[in-house]
C-alpha cells in the first residue's frame, strides 16, 4: 500500500490497524478478510488468506477461470472455511422481492427476462465490459432462475480502446424455455438499471435509478384464437431500504459467526464464473453460442436472511 492509500484507510477506519503488506494483514489475529482488489489479484490473494486459515469474503469475479474457481472452492471446503463473493445485488431487497414474487407464483412462469446496466461511466483498462458490469446481472438471474442455462451467446463492440469491449449484449438459454438478454455498456448516454421479468400472469420491472419495483398486471391472452394484449394496472411494490452493500456486509458477519454458507457462497460464484467465461469466448468468435453443461444447480440451498 501506499503512503496515500495508507493515508485514506487510516482516516476510514482511525480505529483499525493500517498494514503495508499482504503478508501483515493474513498474520493479524482476525477471524476473516474481505478482498478488494483488481480482479486477476483475486486468485492468489484468495489462495493465501484461506491458507492462513482466514474466512473469506472476495469482490466479484470469484477468479478470472472457472478451474481458478474450482479450486478456490475445494481449498475452502477442505479446510472448513467460509468462502463468499461480492454479488452485492443479491441482497438486495427489491431483488429479494422480486424472487419472493416468483416464488409465490404472482407472476406465473417465467417467460423471459432482461437487464439494462449502462451509463457513461469509468471505463477500464485492466477488463472489459462484460467482466467488468455484467457478474451483477448475471447473478441476479441465476438467483431468479435457480439453474445454469445451458447456452450462452454474446456480442459487443471496442471502440474506444482495441480489444476491450465497450458494449456487450449477452443471451442466457435456460433448459425450461426461458431467455434472458443482459446489455451492459459504460458508452452510453445516460444511466439505466433496470431488469425486467416477465411472466405468464404478471410483469415485474425494478428501476435501480429511481429505486422502484412496479408489479405490472400486463399479459397476453389468446381469445378466439387470436392474441390480445391484456393491460391492466400497475403497482408499486414496497420493499426494504436497506443499503445492499450493508447487508452484504453484514451477511458475512453471520457467516464467521454462525459457520452456515452465505447466499453468495464459493459454489455461486463459480455458476457465476462459467456463464462470464462462456460468454467471453462466445465474444470472441462473434456471437457464436456456447454450450453450458445441462445441469440444475439449487441456488437457493440456503435460506436468505431477511
Amino acid at each position: 500500500m501506499t503512503p496515500a492509500g495508507q493515508h485514506t484507510a487510516h482516516t476510514l477506519a482511525p480505529q483499525a490497524a493500517v498494514v503495508s503488506s499482504v503478508a501483515a494483514a493474513l498474520a493479524a489475529p482476525v477471524a476473516g478478510v474481505v478482498i478488494a482488489t483488481p480482479a486477476e489479484t483475486h486468485y492468489p490473494l484468495v489462495q493465501q488468506a484461506l491458507a492462513a486459515g482466514k474466512d473469506v469474503l472476495v469482490e466479484k469475479p470469484l477468479a478470472l477461470t472457472d478451474a481458478q474457481g474450482m479450486h478456490l472452492v475445494h481449498l475452502a471446503e477442505t479446510a472448513g472455511r467460509i468462502l463468499m463473493v461480492g454479488h452485492v445485488l443479491e441482497y438486495h431487497p427489491a431483488i429479494r422481492q422480486i424472487e419472493a414474487l416468483i416464488q409465490h407464483g404472482d407472476l406465473g412462469k417465467v417467460q423471459y427476462m432482461y437487464s439494462n446496466r449502462v451509463s457513461l461511466g469509468k471505463v477500464r483498462r485492466e477488463e472489459n465490459i462484460l467482466w467488468s458490469f455484467a457478474p451483477h446481472d448475471v447473478a441476479v438471474m441465476l438467483r431468479l432462475m435457480g439453474n445454469l442455462p445451458f447456452q450462452v451467446a454474446a456480442y459487443g463492440g471496442s471502440y474506444v480502446q482495441p480489444n476491450i469491449a465497450d458494449v456487450t449484449v449477452t443471451h442466457l438459454l435456460f433448459d425450461n424455455g426461458v431467455r434472458a438478454h443482459i446489455h451492459v455498456s459504460w458508452l452510453h448516454p445516460f444511466k439505466e438499471q433496470r431488469l425486467v421479468v416477465v411472466g405468464s400472469r404478471q410483469m415485474a420491472s425494478f428501476d435501480d435509478v429511481a429505486k422502484r419495483l412496479v408489479l405490472d398486471d400486463q399479459r397476453v391472452e389468446l381469445q378466439e384464437g387470436e392474441p390480445m394484449p391484456v393491460q391492466g394496472p400497475g403497482e408499486e411494490v414496497p420493499f426494504a431500504r436497506e443499503e445492499p452493500l450493508r447487508l452484504e456486509c453484514r451477511a458475512f458477519l453471520e457467516a464467521l459467526a454462525t459457520r452456515r454458507p452465505p447466499i453468495t457462497d464459493g459454489l455461486g460464484g463459480l455458476q457465476v464464473l462459467q456463464v462470464l467465461q462462456a460468454a467471453q469466448r462466445s465474444l470472441v468468435m462473434n456471437g457464436e453460442p456456447v454450450p453450458l453443461p445441462l445441469e440444475t444447480f439449487n441456488l437457493h440451498r440456503v435460506p436468505a436472511t431477511r
